[in-house]
């Protein structure tokens, strides 16, 4: 009898679910500032995020690929969203285009991107310009904490958004571009035809020299 080898990530157990207390907060970015970051990657708080994602995430939770941070936001001691950010995908043609990265380049200097795979504002939140700011303190926080953690820098960071669902406002009101389309197809397709929602690919970079930054590595 043929021994199918273990996944250990189809194995993975759910995260806990942890209650929230579901109190609207509708009122003015000003009035909640500032807000506090907790960067809860290898801490006893990261089990919280994963259970923010499985309940209030459209795609649930998912364990991240590679080198990860995650986040949790608050504002006056109420948690208000989470955020998480993996490494990047390996291959994304706009993304590569605009970057001016060969195959090569893309090989050697990979490590230094970072996808934003999770953003979560907690559906009971509502403040104008909340998500553009996270972003925002994000562009600072997360190339800050990733080189603490991993020990190396990053100087652009990426993410898809769904068309068909959102219109990705809040990145483009935080000043990430446009970059192009996937295709449409997963990294082990065996044809060019579609298997997948198409989705929007937006950048941004960290560093104003990105683009040598990342041929030259």
């Amino acid at each position: 009898m043929r021994q199918i080898p273990r996944n250990p990530l189809a194995e993975r157990s759910c995260p806990v679910l942890v209650p929230i207390e579901a109190v609207p907060l509708r009122c003015r970015l000003a009035e909640i500032r500032p807000l506090e970051f907790h960067q809860v990657r290898r801490t006893p708080q990261e089990a919280l995020c994963n259970s923010w994602l499985d309940q209030y995430h459209y795609l649930g939770y998912t364990q991240p690929v590679g080198e990860n941070l995650r986040y949790l936001v608050y504002a006056q001691g109420r948690p208000v969203a989470c955020l998480v950010w993996s490494s990047a995908v390996r291959h994304l043609a706009s993304r590569d285009r605009f970057l001016g990265w060969s195959a090569e380049a893309r090989c050697r200097n990979l490590r230094f991107l970072a996808y934003n795979s999770r953003f979560l504002i907690l559906p009971w939140v509502e403040v104008f310009c909340l998500a553009s700011h996270l972003l925002g303190c994000m562009a600072e926080l997360v190339p800050r904490d990733w080189e603490q953690l991993y020990g190396h820098p990053i100087y652009f960071v990426e993410t898809f958004i769904d068309p068909e669902r959102f219109r990705g406002s809040c990145y483009r009101a935080a000043n990430w571009k446009v970059l192009g389309h996937t295709t449409g197809r997963g990294k082990n397709a065996t044809s060019k035809r579609r298997t997948r929602p198409i989705k929007q690919v937006l950048g941004y970079p960290l560093h104003q020299d990105f683009r040598r930054l990342l041929v030259e590595i």
